[in-house]
C-alpha cells in the first residue's frame, strides 16, 4: 500500500486527516501518538479526566475528542495547523 503524497493529504479537511491518522494509530495499537494529539489539544486537562481501559485507548480518545469539539464549537482553534501537521506526519510514515 503506498503512502499518500504531502500534497493530497494537505489538500483534506481536518477532520478527514484525524479520522485517518487515528485510525492507523487504532490498527497499530500507537499509544504514543494518541498522546502526543491529546496534550495538544485545547483543554486536555480536562480530557484527561476520562478514564479507559488500556485496550479501549482508541475508543476513549475519539469519544474525548468527539467532547471536546462538541463543547468548542467543533473547532481546533489555534492548535489546527500544529494538529495537521502532526496527523500529516503521521499518515506519511
Amino acid at each position: 500500500m503506498t503512502s499518500a503524497s504531502f500534497a493530497e493529504l494537505d489538500a483534506l479537511e481536518t477532520e478527514q486527516l484525524r479520522e485517518r491518522a487515528f485510525a492507523k494509530a487504532r490498527e497499530q495499537r500507537d499509544v504514543s501518538f494518541f498522546w502526543s494529539v491529546f496534550k495538544h489539544l485545547p483543554d486536555s486537562d480536562e480530557a484527561s479526566a476520562l478514564d479507559g481501559a488500556p485496550n479501549s485507548v482508541g475508543p476513549t480518545i475519539d469519544e474525548a475528542v468527539a467532547l471536546w469539539r462538541e463543547l468548542t464549537g467543533h473547532h481546533y482553534g489555534e492548535q489546527e495547523p500544529l494538529l495537521r501537521a502532526a496527523f500529516i506526519d503521521y499518515l506519511q510514515r
